[in-house]
């Protein structure tokens, strides 16, 4: 068995595709529309061995944040060109401790889901 998509809610699919892709460097691989229902788009880095599935909801329904959802992480070889491109667009950050192992930063996506981008040290 191996892990193959996460699938989250976004209230704007414009919004979300272009941090989701122009910003973090995704790109779709597939759609598909459920009628007046729903739109689900699925999102993948070059070697597609994981999905992210964008669902928006045509109903116009609104969503509660829980607690009970930490994060996405993503690996990055250049965290201070994505922190410049951050600073760039006016979005704040949160970033690693001087002291720790590793660096990385917490940035939030058009929906307030907590975006963690790290410092590839391969």
């Amino acid at each position: 068995m191996k892990l193959y998509h996460t699938m989250i809610r976004v209230r704007d699919l414009a919004r979300s595709l272009d941090f989701y892709c122009n910003f973090l460097g995704l790109h779709e691989v597939r759609r598909h529309e459920l009628g007046e229902e729903a739109t689900l788009v699925f999102l993948s880095d070059q070697e597609k061995h994981y999905y992210l599935e964008l669902t928006f909801n045509k109903d116009g329904r609104d969503y509660e944040m829980g607690n009970q959802f930490g994060h996405l992480a993503f690996l990055t070889p250049d965290l201070d060109s994505v922190i410049q491109e951050v600073e760039k667009r006016g979005w704040s950050f949160r970033s690693s401790k001087p002291s720790a192992k590793s660096r990385y930063i917490f940035v939030k996506d058009p929906d307030g889901y907590d975006i963690e981008i790290l410092q590839d040290r391969s």
